[in-house]
Order: C-alpha cells, then structure tokens, then sequence
C-alpha cells in the first residue's frame, strides 16, 4: 500500500478483533516509524510506551471511559514525550556530523529552548501529533487499523505508567485488527473551506 492509498483508507476503528496478535516484527516496523517521525532540532522527544500486561491495560480502560480499544487492540501505545530532551546531552542527537555542527547546533538548542516553557510543551505535542501519525501510517500499510485516543483522565494513566515529572503524555494510538466495517465520513468539509491560498478571507468575505 502507498502512502496516499493509507491516507485516504486510515479510519479510527473502534472495534478490535481482542484475539488478534500482531507479529513482533511488524510491530517494532510500525514502533520504528513512530520513532522517524521528524522533531525540531532532531531532539527526537517522542516517547513511544507499549502497554502489554493485560493488568494495566485493564487499568487503563478503568480510566479511559471503558472503551474497549484499550484492552482489545492488538497493540495500545502510549504517546509521550520527554519535554526536556532539549537539555538533556543534547550533542547526542548530532553525534554522527561534524564537532563544528555539534557545537553550533547544540547552541541553537539552548538558545532556542531556554525560559520558553510554552514553547518546550508546544513543541513536544508537535512531535508527539507527527509520531502518532507515522504510527497510524504504517499500521495501515501493513494491513492493520488504529485509533487515536484522548478520552481517560490524564493524571491516572500518568500514575499507572510512572510517568517521569519532565513527560507529557499527548494521547493512546490502539492498532489491531478493526472488527467494523468503517462508516460513511460523516460530513467532510470542501476544498474550499480546509484549503486556503496566500491568506485568510477578510471580514467582508473578499
């Protein structure tokens, strides 16, 4: 399957098969997509957490308005993000280029980053938002659905995964086999009010 061909055929299932095991290869496939998504400065922040024991996924669902993706997808993966990854050895991300690329950009960091909490969180959710579509992506090349997830109580599941203090948790991708087939999309927007060219109309509509 091409990318544009998962694009358009990727929905949110909500029905999973809870029997279904997706091989081990394919799934760390699918984790090392996540994993490639792009991140400023190639801080490479996204935390990917795979929840396998049954227990806690129970746990999770408890917190999550029961739905049942949380226990019965193939795969429940918790996307995090490390938000101070940026101070963290930061020449690490650059170890591979030259010393004078790793000085330069290892200062761009701190510049960057610096006092600017907002700007930290903002962009650790910009990741984790890319990482959890290179997760959906690549599940639905390999035949399989997903369903991103933002309905549980953020602090619980924060306790049950012993989610370190500097984390943030940006939502569940659940991969498995969907047992419905999808819906009809429900209401679609135009072109023309999704895409726009140069700028946004004035209040006068011109």
């Amino acid at each position: 399957m091409n990318v544009l061909e998962a694009i358009q055929t990727r929905r949110a299932a909500k029905a999973f098969d809870p029997h279904h095991r997706i091989p081990e290869a394919q799934l760390r496939e699918i984790l090392r997509a996540g994993a490639l998504a792009p991140t400023a400065f190639n801080i490479q922040h996204n935390r990917l957490l795979v929840v396998e024991d049954p227990e806690k996924r129970r746990a999770l669902r408890e917190v999550s308005w029961n739905q049942p993706q949380v226990t019965d997808a193939s795969a429940l993966i918790v996307v995090c993000a490390d938000v101070q990854a940026w101070q963290k050895n930061p020449a690490r991300y650059w170890r591979n280029t030259p010393e004078e690329v790793q000085k330069t950009l290892v200062g761009a960091i701190q510049t960057y980053y610096t006092g600017r909490t907002q700007a930290q969180r903002d962009e650790a959710l910009r990741s984790t938002g890319m990482a959890a579509m290179n997760l959906m992506l690549a599940a639905k090349s390999l035949g399989y659905d997903s369903c991103p997830m933002d309905g549980f109580d953020f602090e619980a599941v924060a306790e049950i995964i012993r989610l370190p203090e500097d984390h943030l948790i940006s939502m569940f991708v659940a991969i498995g086999r969907n047992t419905e087939a999808p819906k009809p999309r429900s209401g679609p927007l135009e072109d023309h009010e999704s895409v726009l060219i140069d700028a946004f109309p004035r209040d006068d509509g011109n």
